[in-house]
């Protein structure tokens, strides 16, 4: 028997894990039975949350509103059956309490992104929305897609992103500040008490920033300094970024392919065209965490230097007649390529490594 290989790559570099039956009908059907033969035995409950209350659309097709509280989670689990699948969206942070009660309690549950719903409430040409309405929307979502099941981040996780978003904030805030000075300077006001008052709030700011990534750097090492350590061995890649990729991929641990991380960053390129008359320019999704984004493309400038693969893709590009700009994001998704790959794989960057493929042999 041919055992195909658990990994692929391309011609410079390992990209990442793959199914060993991906692309085969005969297999996926084996090991990833069919979505409706999944479904026959669940009973899917869509939520819709709020602030203070939460709706339900059983499986029935009835509508409950309980409080967004103990007392409601308490409630909600006398109408739930070992069958039940509770299915809600992405809301901010008010989803959290109930998802967490729920996995707790050993309820199934799935969190599912709002854009999926939507397109799906989209396609069905639904206009009227209301909490019931949304309700009834996801759980018809769920039966047509029979969403995985969702876990918990680790606590450090957790931690570590309430950290992220404190910074995220601070940072903002900083630039907001930085702008202003900026434009006071632009109209000639170099000494005035409102200058004084933004300086001494972005040295604030500054040394808040700090001490706080500190920390953050403290809480992710406790957990994660050999998967720091071994992305830190790419060329381009500084702890920082790698800190922050940890944090926001939970360790790598949510993603399988290089592809869905690049989507999830919004690296990927977006195109529209329709017929002869629509040609519109390709640009990059920019979804997802912006940080991120910036650091990588930061990364890329060291990287077109140091990183053999990503010289050569860069290289390649440009003689192509490419922009810079477009090469740098290129090498960006080569350096999310290659990190996927080092968390997998457990391995240190080899620039020189090549792939056996069990296929060919």
């Amino acid at each position: 028997m041919v055992i195909p290989s658990l990994f692929y790559y391309n011609s410079e570099q390992f990209i990442g894990p793959r199914s060993p039956f991906l692309g085969c009908k005969k297999y996926s059907r084996l090991f990833f039975p069919n979505t409706k033969c999944m479904n026959k035995n669940k009973q899917f409950c869509g939520i819709d949350i709020s602030k203070d209350v939460f709706d339900v659309v059983d499986h029935e097709d009835n509508h409950h509103q309980y409080p967004n509280d103990q007392s409601g989670f308490k409630e909600f689990r006398k109408i739930l059956t070992k069958q039940s699948h509770c299915v809600m969206e992405v809301t901010g942070s008010y989803y959290q309490g109930l998802a967490t009660w729920l996995h707790s309690k050993s309820i199934d549950v799935s969190v599912v992104n709002p854009l999926s719903v939507k397109r799906f409430i989209q396609m069905r040409l639904k206009t009227s929305k209301t909490d019931k309405a949304d309700a009834r929307m996801i759980r018809l979502y769920s039966e047509a897609e029979n969403p995985d099941l969702w876990q918990p981040p680790s606590e450090y996780i957790i931690e570590a992103n309430e950290l992220h978003r404190l910074i995220s904030l601070l940072l903002r805030q900083r630039t907001a500040l930085k702008n202003k000075l900026h434009s006071l300077r632009a109209k000639g006001i170099t000494k005035s008490l409102v200058i004084t008052s933004v300086r001494r709030q972005i040295r604030n700011l500054d040394n808040e920033v700090s001490t706080l990534e500190v920390k953050l750097e403290e809480v992710v090492k406790a957990h994660q300094a050999d998967l720091i350590t071994r992305l830190c061995s790419i060329p381009g890649i500084g702890k920082r970024t790698a800190i922050y990729l940890i944090v926001l991929t939970q360790g790598f641990e949510k993603f399988e392919t290089s592809r869905q991380l690049i989507s999830y960053f919004g690296l990927d390129p977006t195109i529209h065209e329709s017929g002869s008359s629509v040609r519109g320019k390709s640009r990059i999704s920019k979804t997802g965490n912006n940080l991120i984004r910036n650091l990588l493309f930061m990364c890329s400038f060291t990287a077109c230097k140091h990183n053999k693969s990503c010289r050569e893709i860069y290289q390649r590009i440009i003689a192509k007649g490419k922009s810079k700009k477009l090469a740098l994001i290129a090498v960006a998704n080569k350096l999310l390529k290659q990190s996927l790959a080092i968390a997998k794989s457990g391995l240190y960057y080899d620039e020189n490594y090549r792939s056996v493929n069990l296929n060919n042999m």
